[in-house]
């Protein structure tokens, strides 16, 4: 089917409601160029059309948009895999095994209890993404020894970013590790950590995370008050119209970035 029209970068390519901390759900508008930001041209991954992806998250969860797209914008193969298959470890395996599938993402919580009961599942895929929520070190370091993937990403971003606004690329456990970083901002994207009176803050020392670049939603689906609260100018941009996305979330940077 070739549509009439082409789509512009900023017209509205799908609406994805999330309730956040407030438990009120709330429509979030992503734009064609978010999610084209997120899967083409980007810096952390290169798919081939020889790839095959899995799709374990549901329609109405945003990881979705990437397994979906990261799979079909670049011609690679999309197989999907049931809620049962998933949190059932023999059965995952086996899914993975039969579909050949070598790009997969999970939740943090299914990565952890993957990891406890099977790490060995994952060695030799391409990718292993997992995010969307703070990661359990041991877990990671589990996997690492295990079952390594060829690269195993740590990945993170709100809805409001169109899924993933930094990811970080998981080598190593450093000995005595509490958390797993969260990243580096992907190809088109930014991260600025803030204090109250929004004004960087020195390396090392903890603020509010803020999200810009191609990634950003349009706004709150009939929700103008809570839009203006949350998406405000970029100062920091020289882009007509560039906005940052206020995360709630506290991070540091650390010396490497």
């Amino acid at each position: 089917l070739n549509l009439a029209e082409a789509p512009a970068a900023t017209d509205l390519a799908n609406l994805i409601y999330t309730s956040g901390s407030t438990g009120i759900p709330k429509g979030v508008l992503i734009p064609h160029r978010g999610i084209v930001r997120l899967v083409r041209g980007t810096d952390y991954m290169e798919i081939a059309p020889t790839d095959i992806c899995t799709q374990t998250s549901s329609i109405s969860f945003d990881a979705a948009t990437w397994e979906i797209w990261t799979a079909l914008i670049n011609g690679a193969h999309l197989v999907g895999i049931a809620k049962g298959e998933l949190i059932n470890p023999g059965a995952f395996r086996a899914k993975l095994k039969n579909f050949r599938a070598n790009v997969v993402f999970v939740t943090t919580a299914v990565f952890n209890q993957l990891a406890s009961d099977g790490p060995e599942m994952f060695r030799g895929l391409k990718y292993l993404f997992f995010g969307g929520e703070a990661a359990d070190p041991k877990s990671v370091e589990a996997v690492l020894q295990r079952g390594t993937p060829n690269r195993l990403m740590h990945a993170y971003g709100p809805t409001e970013t169109t899924v993933y606004a930094t990811v970080h690329w998981v080598d190593e456990v450093p000995k005595g590790a509490t958390t797993i970083p969260i990243g580096k901002p992907i190809a088109n994207s930014t991260a600025y950590i803030l204090d109250p009176a929004r004004e960087l803050v020195p390396i090392g020392a903890p603020g509010e995370l803020w999200l810009g670049g191609d990634g950003m939603a349009l706004g709150y689906l009939n929700r103008p008050e809570l839009t203006a609260e949350r998406f405000i100018p970029d100062p920091f941009s020289k882009e007509p119209g560039a906005m940052l996305y206020r995360s709630g979330d506290l991070a540091r940077f650390r010396e490497d970035g």
